[in-house]
């Protein structure tokens, strides 16, 4: 048998900003089912927040992330924007690597 997680949708107004979450429906054996929801309950997150952390830790990150990565490194070179965009662009492949 197997189970369906559910990310759920939310809006919110934080800090004059808005913040707009996506429903994704994912299916999971139910062994791994299992232990993400025994851990949840064990550290006191919820699924999602386990999920969402694992997506980060995996170098899966907003496109706010890919433009602080430019800004930051147009700021400490003398870049172009195209060259700053291009060197962020190999920065990211790399995190995203395997291993």
């Amino acid at each position: 048998m197997m189970f369906w997680c559910y990310l759920l949708t939310a809006q919110n107004r934080i800090n004059h900003q808005e913040l707009t979450m996506s429903r994704l429906t994912i299916t999971l054996e139910d062994s791994l089912y299992r232990a993400l929801k025994e851990t949840a309950a064990r550290q006191g997150r919820s699924i999602t927040k386990i999920i969402e952390e694992s997506l980060v830790l995996r170098g899966i990150k907003p496109v706010e992330s890919a433009r602080d990565l430019v800004a930051r490194a147009r700021s400490r070179s003398k870049l172009s924007e195209a060259e700053a965009l291009d060197l962020a662009t190999e920065e990211t492949r790399q995190a995203r690597l395997p291993g």
